[in-house]
């Protein structure tokens, strides 16, 4: 019997572009096939400023028709999708509940979510998982969506004319695509446009997930305002100087001004990621191993050797293709296709 080649593709609809990519497996190999990407400017046409938006916000028509424009121009016909939804429309909740039989943990998982989500449970959507067991107690990780939500991304698939395999929380799909040490405890960072999230997964376990006010827009923002200079430009040099890579036409004056920009801006969430990190430590009695950074910001020069600094870490960008075979044509941007498409990639890994 022939073995049949399956093609997935992975679609996140993020802040400032919708990212899709197509994974195909055959024979237990998996590979990046194709890839596409579509920059938020052309659905806010410059009305909005960025940082206000995210495109899940959109008409489900005007989201689904970029998808299908997408699809058309990158040539790709796969039907098969599997949707991301963004951390800020997620709730994530931990809690522990006395040692008991599956049939009444369902039950009283149902109860003890009244106490957490800010919606009416019949609002929601549930799921959860048992992080780890004990003698005495199982700690439960609770993850909600609003109906509304779920409903908005099956409607765009629908106009879309694309299959939803799968929906799931940005999170999952990250770690999937990054995590494989089976030993080691480690911190996952996504500095996406909106915010950012952190997680520490142990042993392949989500042991703890946050999302933290800092996001690459803000950052765009203060430079822009402390600058003086258009968001489109504070763009282009967050990207291109990093915290490294300053140009020699620079004077001192502006060289310090623009690193002490980017430095205070990294240090409320570097705060927030030591308290992390300790109160895992002060849980778990486990220290973080090694940190894994990605969202465009991890593309930034310098970004990488700073967090190194500071918490005295191997820091690593995300790297979602070391298990995926790459295109010939994308050896050239393997960091960049990394950094930015590591959900897209990791919900397509769900159904592949």
């Amino acid at each position: 019997m022939a073995i049949l080649q399956k093609s997935v593709l992975g679609i996140d609809i993020g802040t400032w572009a919708i990212k899709i990519v197509e994974v195909s497996s055959f024979a237990k190999r998996k590979k990046l096939t194709n890839y596409a990407l579509l920059p938020a400017h052309p659905f806010y046409q410059r009305q909005f400023p960025p940082i206000q938006k995210s495109l899940i916000f959109l008409p489900p028509k005007e989201i689904a028709l970029g998808i299908k424009l997408m699809l058309l121009d990158a040539k790709i016909k796969t039907k098969n999708a599997v949707f991301t939804i963004p951390d800020f429309l997620t709730f994530f909740v931990h809690f522990s509940l006395p040692y008991m039989s599956q049939q009444e943990l369902e039950e009283a998982v149902k109860m003890e979510a009244k106490k957490y989500i800010p919606l009416p449970i019949k609002d929601v959507v549930l799921d959860w998982y048992p992080i780890y067991e004990e003698k005495k107690a199982v700690s439960i990780l609770l993850v909600a969506v609003p109906r509304e939500i779920v409903y908005k991304f099956e409607e765009i698939a629908s106009l879309a004319n694309l299959k939803t395999l799968a929906l799931e929380p940005e999170i999952f799909a990250l770690k999937r695509a990054l995590v494989r040490e089976k030993d080691k405890v480690v911190g996952l960072i996504d500095i996406g446009a909106k915010s950012t999230t952190c997680s520490v997964v142990d042993k392949e376990v989500l042991k703890a997930y946050y999302s933290l006010p800092l996001s690459g827009l803000s950052l765009t923002e203060k430079i822009s305002r402390e600058l003086g200079v258009n968001w489109e430009l504070a763009e282009k040099i967050k990207i291109t100087y990093g915290i490294s890579n300053l140009p020699s036409s620079w004077s001192s004056e502006i060289k310090e001004k623009f690193t002490e920009i980017i430095t205070s801006s990294f240090q409320p969430i570097l705060e927030e990621l030591k308290k992390i990190f300790q109160n895992f430590y002060l849980k778990e009695g486990k220290e973080i191993d090694k940190i894994i950074i990605t969202g465009g910001i991890g593309l930034m020069p310098g970004v990488l050797p700073f967090f190194q600094s500071v918490f005295l870490k191997e820091v690593e960008l995300a790297n979602p293709l070391s298990e995926v075979l790459p295109p010939d044509f994308l050896s050239d941007k393997i960091k960049e296709i990394g950094a930015l498409f590591s959900i897209a990639i990791g919900a397509s890994l769900k159904e592949a």
